[in-house]
């Protein structure tokens, strides 16, 4: 079994956090449901890279430019709750991989039925 390694605990415990911190201190009422699905850390840990999907498909662009401009106010929060030499830079991108899931699944599902019927 190959060690925990740092990155992927920090990455973890940053995605938690913000989890956290968007749910409960982000006061903006334009941000509907989201997910923030994982955090792909830099390997020196000073950048997060956070992907989230966002229910709402009329919604994502927007709520992803609110989170990004949050950025200095979620990462003062991560400053005061982690106890890290540098608090990483964080940058919000969309994580599409669910929808793609729903995507490929419909398709699975078209091609069942259309074995069925002949």
């Amino acid at each position: 079994m190959l060690p925990y390694k740092r990155s992927q605990r920090v990455s973890d415990l940053i995605r938690e956090e913000i989890a956290e911190i968007v749910m409960y201190k982000l006061k903006d009422p334009r941000i509907g449901f989201l997910t923030i699905t994982g955090v792909d850390m830099s390997p020196d840990l000073k950048h997060a890279r956070v992907f989230v999907s966002i229910l709402k498909e009329d919604e994502r662009e927007m709520t992803l430019e609110i989170l990004n401009s949050a950025k200095a106010f979620i990462r003062s929060i991560l400053s005061k709750r982690l106890k890290m030499k540098f608090i990483p830079v964080v940058e919000f991108k969309l994580d599409a991989s669910i929808e793609y899931g729903y995507k490929i699944d419909k398709l699975l599902k078209e091609i069942r039925d259309k074995d069925e019927d002949s």
